[in-house]
């Protein structure tokens, strides 16, 4: 690490600290030639997840466009803000453990559909009348009568 003041590339560490979360180390440094001391923030580079659409074009993962998708499926749902947010982090996670730099939009949208089908029913069918481009009411039949009868099988 570079001195700041001096250009001179050694130095020592002082104290290493992590941050409240856990994921950034502050350390404190001394350097050797002009003695003077610097903070250094150590974090993990994260890679950008890109999400390759239905029609071939590549975006960004945004973990807000998703929040979004969930707020309108879970609203008037008893689902706080808080759930909501350990969603997207297991979302997150998952996507990102895949080790894949490229994921299809259809592996994210049926990850969210599986979580949301553990969490809420109706948040589920909510959205996958939208993920799923439901065009008339035999559309809900089919996935509640789906849904029903994955129910019956699990009790």
């Amino acid at each position: 690490m570079k001195c700041p003041f001096c250009g001179e590339l050694e130095n020592k560490v002082i104290d290493s600290r992590l941050n409240k979360d856990g994921d950034v180390i502050r350390r404190r440094r001394e350097c050797i030639a002009c003695r003077r001391r610097f903070t250094t923030y150590e974090h993990i580079e994260e890679i950008p997840i890109m999400i390759v659409k239905k029609d071939g074009r590549r975006e960004n993962f945004s973990r807000e466009k998703v929040r979004t998708g969930i707020q309108k499926a879970c609203e008037k749902r008893d689902i706080s803000m808080n759930m909501i947010e350990e969603f997207l982090d297991e979302l997150e996670r998952d996507l990102r453990e895949t080790g894949e730099k490229e994921i299809p939009s259809h592996i994210v949208g049926e990850k969210i559909m599986k979580k949301l089908h553990k969490l809420d029913d109706v948040a589920y069918v909510r959205f996958a009348s939208v993920y799923r481009e439901f065009k008339d009411v035999n559309d809900f039949v089919s996935e509640l009568k789906r849904l029903l009868s994955n129910e019956q099988q699990t009790q």
